[in-house]
């Protein structure tokens, strides 16, 4: 459960349980972002370019549309990497301008305790008033660390749900949640990541997952069934994440899509690994806001 996408380390190409993918490890847990972004940023990477609009309307329609809600309480950001998803969310700032600004000359030059100083003052300048609390949870300490230090995070933990259970402060950190997000990591999730701020939280939550297509949901989809959650999959539409690094990458991913009996043409079959978003709810709820009505215009 570590970073922000489903790859592995920086610059090698490796078989990792039969898939041929080229491996990032090696960015996820830096003590700043920026060779996450010079690395990520040259092969397009952009699914929180998509979560973004996503996550704001959906809060904005779920929680914020005057029917008795009690509002929009706590998203918890579950291998939330360096806090890029709350950086989207709760600032007037693009995925763009986040690689231009950490892939610019005058931020290479900058030690980390210079970039973090800086950082905390550009985000602070363009916080947005919508702003919600956001809890980060990710295995990367250092990744962590960065997104508390600059303010992306209200809280953030560096446990691994997979192999321990939650500690007390995490799970006091996250009663409130209303939202659980996921836009990358979810194949190295199972229903042990999520089933504890399920049974502790105050107020009902919703979890959103954007998924890459060589994969399966299927086994958290049945755990969230059975803490009475629903999952719903928006389709046909699926978002592109990022560019393959060669032709090994891409013919792994059309053969692993049609293993999921899914279609790679004009999607994996064009260049690029897609993400699928699977949208968790409790049964009431998906009668209440159907589907399309929270989800954005495309851009």
């Amino acid at each position: 459960m570590s970073g922000t996408e489903d790859t592995e380390r920086e610059g090698e190409s490796a078989q990792v349980d039969g898939r041929a993918m080229t491996r990032f490890d090696d960015i996820y847990d830096r003590p700043d972002p920026r060779a996450f972004f010079r690395a990520l940023g040259s092969f397009e990477y952009q699914t929180p370019h998509h979560a973004q609009r996503i996550f704001r309307h959906m809060l904005t329609t779920w929680t914020g549309n005057g029917n008795g809600s009690p509002g929009p309480g706590t998203v918890l950001d579950i291998c939330c990497s360096y806090g890029i998803n709350a950086a989207l969310l709760n600032h007037d700032v693009t995925l763009a301008d986040l690689y231009d600004r950490y892939g610019s000359a005058s931020i290479a030059a900058l030690d980390t305790a210079e970039l973090i100083e800086a950082d905390r003052a550009w985000y602070a300048a363009r916080r947005r008033a919508d702003a919600v609390r956001v809890v980060g949870l990710d295995v990367a300490a250092n990744a962590v660390s960065y997104a508390r230090a600059v303010g992306l995070l209200d809280a953030g933990f560096a446990e691994n749900l997979e192999v321990a259970p939650p500690s007390s402060a995490l799970l006091a950190a996250t009663r409130s949640t209303r939202l659980i997000t996921v836009t990358g990591g979810a194949s190295f999730l199972s229903p042990r990541s999520f089933r504890p701020f399920l049974t502790d939280a105050a107020e009902p939550v919703w979890v959103a997952a954007f998924v890459l297509r060589t994969g399966s949901y299927q086994a958290i989809a049945d755990g969230l069934s059975a803490l009475g959650l629903v999952t719903e999959k928006v389709g046909p539409h699926t978002f592109p994440q990022r560019r393959f690094t060669g032709e090994q990458e891409q013919r792994y991913a059309v053969e692993a899509v049609l293993a999921e009996a899914e279609d790679p043409r004009g999607k994996e079959s064009a260049g690029y690994f897609h993400t699928a978003l699977h949208l968790s709810r409790p049964p009431q709820d998906t009668t209440t806001f159907p589907l399309a009505a929270l989800l954005p215009a495309p851009d």
